[in-house]
């Protein structure tokens, strides 16, 4: 049994070992915080953890489907304000709340998509850019629920004889398993027979249409699934924040997402997590040096586009190679 395991670890590569190594750490944060007194970290850690459910759900549509969404943010605002608006109500009941977020989410990605699917390229770029700030001003114009202000949450949401995330650590690793099960789920999902469909279509879509399958159809619903995704990410990181407004879902925050995702790398299983540890970790120091952090980061960026198209786990992968 010893032999085995270490002859596993053995043929382990580069690019495994470093995802188990961040999976180990981040499985052990509220621990680490704890001692080293520094409570910030698990709040750090929160937020990478739940940008990260966001970016493997634009991962699955753009990495893996080719179609490149400017509005995938606007999912996040939904899932936040389906648990905001019922809070507003003194409705706290989490299992409403996140269903509401899941299923408003697979709606107004159902119905986005099947308008911005018939486009291709730019224009499907433009489009969902233009149903995400639709969105986005909706939320503003309402003041009922604070507008362009924002709305607080006064109580987390309320899970009755399960368990209560009014507690960080218990909050965390309630978003750190959905993490898993999300990363589990894109696995099961690219690797299926739909999934196989999806992939072909980013890489010939005339070629899968002339083998016989309905690539609209497929893409669809690879839209909503990662929507609905995405719709859930929302409602944690509503209830994370305790406060939601309508700059969560504007077209800058898709951008953001989108770097995570090139950042860590498209079309890999693990890149939305690494590339959302680094964006976040970067963002913190640079903006505790300058204003202009963005600027810096976008030259990074830059670089890492020129000289790893592949992003860090494409880099990964060329140093297991030498």
């Amino acid at each position: 049994m010893v032999e085995t395991r270490m002859n596993t670890l053995k043929n382990m590569t580069l690019t495994q070992g470093v995802v188990l190594a961040l999976l180990c750490l981040f499985a052990v944060a509220p621990v680490l915080t704890e001692a080293l007194d520094q409570s910030f970290f698990l709040s750090l850690a929160t937020r990478v953890v739940i940008l990260s459910i966001a970016a493997v759900s634009l991962n699955l549509i753009l990495g893996y489907g080719g179609m490149v969404s400017f509005g995938h943010a606007a999912f996040i605002g939904i899932g936040a304000y389906a648990v905001g608006i019922p809070a507003y109500y003194e409705v706290y009941n989490g299992f409403y709340q996140i269903a509401i977020a899941i299923g408003v989410a697979a709606l107004f990605a159902l119905i986005t998509g099947a308008i911005s699917l018939r486009t291709k390229g730019v224009y499907f770029i433009m489009i969902t850019m233009a149903f995400g700030q639709m969105a986005f001003y909706a939320l503003v114009s309402i003041e009922e629920y604070g507008g362009d202000d924002g709305l607080v949450i006064e109580t987390r949401s309320e899970f009755p004889n399960l368990l209560s995330i009014e507690n960080n650590v218990v909050l965390y690793y309630v978003c750190f398993v959905f993490l898993l099960a999300t990363i589990y789920l894109v696995h099961r999902i690219i690797n299926s027979r739909f999934g196989m469909v999806v992939r072909g279509c980013k890489s010939n879509e005339r070629r899968m249409q002339a083998v016989g399958y309905n690539t609209y159809l497929y893409k669809l619903t690879c839209y909503v699934i990662a929507g609905a995704i995405c719709g859930f990410s929302g409602a944690l990181l509503g209830n994370f924040t305790s406060f939601i407004s309508p700059e969560m879902m504007d077209w800058t925050r898709s951008g953001e997402l989108m770097f995570m995702i090139i950042l860590g790398g498209t079309g890999s299983l693990f890149g939305p997590f690494i590339g959302t540890i680094f964006y976040l970790m970067i963002e913190e120091v640079l903006s505790d040096i300058t204003i202009y952090w963005q600027l810096i980061f976008g030259a990074l960026l830059i670089l890492l586009v020129l000289f790893a198209p592949g992003g860090i786990s494409g880099l990964l992968k060329k140093w297991e190679a030498k």
